[in-house]
């Protein structure tokens, strides 16, 4: 049915109102484009309904006809007007397009509902976070001459890349893990990720289907169950000790996984160091049931006592471990690379279903990361930053004796940029963290990184990286007034 045409002499119709003129206004096409399109979708304008000749219109608002025959033609191509020999005509929209905003949206995938009830990190700068490095202290001369160098080839990086990531990326990271991490990999064996989280989710992606069994240290790193969870898949909690991961015969034989998930130069976050009995016992073990080894080996650059602890994937890299690292503790978090070395038998499995699933971005990054390695900075950074962490690793155990007066014990402590603080269970953790981020302080629950707490599981996971020496004894007595007053 068409209606009669929208009067245009009729005072105060949607049409007529006068359209602003004022300093800061859109333009007048905008703004009547705005208008027409509105009116149709809240049913002022019905479906039908023959829209003014274009001359008029124009005449009525005081405005260029042309001005008016562009908006039509642009309705038009948008499919809000139909234009025939009748005129511009109201075209009919489905219910849909009318339907009011408060309707529920769709609810989101069934998996995702552990992720939505998981504890979320919080951002921004707090004191005391865990994982944050120095950044006031990175060298940010040095790395913008190294995007200079990466810019210096004009636009050819800024086209699509090598799905696994640059070549002269995955050089410098083979030449620098064989040296500082005993990793034995080719380049080739590499594959470049957008942080540490992309590399689990590839590993789960490409390994395992959902319903299949995952472990995982408990407690343990909460990314590494938020990707196991994305991927549909049964977690078992693995308990940790002062050797790093528990895993018996039985637990083969009854919970047989597969994929295993551990940090065995640092565990995350009690600082276990996974022995070599164990690391042996989990190899063969996992050779013989047909799992897949996960070795996240986040900051173990950062040993402040002893010499450096070897990757795992040294002891087997023909075997079945995967090898993921990081470049979010030793640089910076917004960079956003990591890496994934894959055993040579499952790389040429996996080159096809990875070409498909990645397109090479991060280009100029990965080019400026490369020319950082190669040109020795990297190196001179790390000597920096592991003395630094040393440093302050000293200062906040002497703080933590002197300021912090609440019964506890410290946890690892030799590694990385953190300490863990078990507390006795009458100071909950999880309420101390809370009140901490109202002060400015982002230390964390233990009993947070657990599937499974035990009552042993209640004490904060406090960090050192971010957080100069000189403010430890006034954050610590603070944290010791919320510790008391959460009791």
């Amino acid at each position: 049915m068409i209606f009669d045409v929208i009067p245009i002499n009729h005072p105060q119709t949607t049409l007529e109102l006068p359209l602003s003129r004022a300093a800061g206004a859109a333009p007048l096409q905008r703004q009547l484009h705005a208008r027409l399109r509105k009116a149709i979708l809240d049913g002022g304008l019905l479906a039908g309904s023959r829209l003014p000749a274009s001359r008029l219109l124009a005449q009525a608002l005081a405005i260029s006809r042309n001005t008016v025959s562009a908006v039509y033609e642009q309705l038009a191509v948008e499919g809000f007007v139909v234009a025939g020999r009748q005129g511009t005509l109201v075209a009919a929209l489905p219910p849909q397009g009318m339907a009011p905003a408060s309707l529920p949206m769709p609810p989101l995938a069934r998996r995702l509902g552990p992720l939505s009830a998981a504890p979320v990190t919080e951002h921004g700068p707090a004191a005391l976070r865990p994982g944050e490095p120095a950044l006031p202290q990175f060298p940010l001369a040095a790395w913008r001459r190294a995007l200079d160098v990466a810019c210096s080839n004009g636009s050819a990086a800024l086209a699509y890349g090598e799905p696994a990531g640059e070549p002269a990326l995955r050089a410098a990271i083979a030449r620098y893990l064989g040296a500082a991490r005993g990793v034995r990999c080719l380049p080739e064996h590499i594959i470049i990720t957008e942080g540490a989280q992309e590399a689990l989710g590839l590993c789960v992606r490409l390994l395992t289907n959902p319903g299949d069994t995952a472990w995982v240290e408990d407690p343990g790193y909460r990314g590494a169950k938020a990707a196991m969870r994305a991927g549909e898949l049964r977690i078992v909690p693995m308990r940790v000790d002062a050797q790093g991961m528990l895993a018996s015969a039985d637990d083969w034989r009854e919970q047989r996984p597969r994929l295993v998930y551990a940090t065995p130069g640092h565990q995350y976050p009690l600082g276990a160091v996974l022995s070599a009995a164990r690391r042996l016992q989990l190899i063969e073990a996992a050779q013989a049931h047909g799992a897949w080894l996960i070795e996240d080996d986040y900051d173990s650059e950062f040993r402040h006592a002893g010499e450096p602890i070897a990757a795992m994937q040294g002891l087997a890299s023909q075997g079945p471990v995967l090898y993921v690292g990081t470049f979010s503790k030793t640089m910076f978090p917004a960079l956003r690379l990591g890496f994934l070395i894959l055993p040579a038998a499952l790389l040429e499995a996996a080159r096809a279903p990875l070409a498909a699933m990645l397109r090479g971005g991060h280009r100029l990054e990965q080019l400026a990361m490369a020319h950082f390695m190669d040109s020795g900075q990297y190196a001179r950074h790390l000597g920096r930053m592991r003395r630094l962490y040393r440093e302050r690793q000293h200062a906040l155990r002497a703080a933590l004796a002197q300021h912090f007066d609440v019964p506890h014990s410290i946890e690892g402590g030799h590694c990385g940029l953190h300490l863990t603080v078990r507390l006795p269970a009458q100071f909950p953790d999880a309420a101390i963290a809370a009140a901490a981020r109202a002060c400015g302080m982002a230390p964390t629950a233990l009993s947070s990184f657990a599937l499974a707490p035990l009552p042993v599981d209640n004490g904060l996971v406090i960090g050192y990286g971010n957080t100069p020496p000189d403010l430890y004894a006034p954050l610590l007595r603070r944290l010791a007034q919320l510790a008391q007053s959460a009791r």
